[in-house]
């Protein structure tokens, strides 16, 4: 499996991000602040940027990115958008979107580990797709878990957008809409990476 082992904050940096949009606190980078200074990017370079960006975002690999793209392309609408609502409705990111975990990478072992509830099922799969009105609850046998523990006395981890509820005190909550590109926290171009996936 592709793993990059490469620094948070320089990634992050790479891709002119901050690491508060991965949930990441206090990770920042001064290093090396003049080095970044290059000729004029192509047009493929900057479609390849975006497209490596939200890939590192939502922490999926290449087979992943494509297929959502593929999916977004077939649905009706403005492709781009429709692969911001089908990034957001990842399973793990909404766990991460509701403040029940710090960043999506630990929403995602969170999910895998069997944590959560989506309408009373136990689901494992961090990729699921959730929808409007589906509820996300933490198991019962999971809410002595550090992280809930703390989510249910001090409050979610980050601000939650208005598409998502939290009811802190049952540690659950709920899809109340489709996310759009005006929820996201960070800038995205989508067009750039449709360009790119529709050579």
């Amino acid at each position: 499996m592709a793993i990059n082992r490469q620094p948070v904050a320089r990634r992050s940096k790479k891709y002119d991000l901050s690491p508060s949009v991965l949930g990441y606190k206090g990770k920042e980078t001064w290093r090396n602040q003049q080095g970044n200074r290059r000729r004029k990017a192509s047009e493929y370079s900057l479609q390849l940027n975006e497209k490596q960006k939200v890939k590192f975002i939502y922490g999926i690999l290449e087979k992943q990115s494509r297929r959502i793209y593929e999916e977004a392309d077939r649905m009706p609408g403005v492709t781009g958008e429709n692969m911001v609502m089908l990034l957001e409705t990842r399973l793990d990111n909404v766990v991460y979107r509701l403040g029940l975990a710090q960043t999506r990478k630990q929403a995602r072992q969170l999910v895998s580990h069997a944590h959560f509830l989506v309408n009373g099922k136990k689901v494992n799969i961090p990729s699921y797709r959730v929808k409007v009105g589906d509820v996300i609850s933490v198991r019962d046998r999971s809410k002595d878990v550090e992280i809930f523990k703390t989510v249910k006395e001090e409050g979610p981890a980050q601000l939650i957008p208005k598409w998502v509820e939290l009811n802190q005190e049952s540690l659950s909550g709920k899809v109340l809409a489709l996310p759009t590109s005006e929820d996201l926290d960070y800038e995205l171009q989508y067009n750039l990476i449709v360009e790119f996936y529709s050579k």
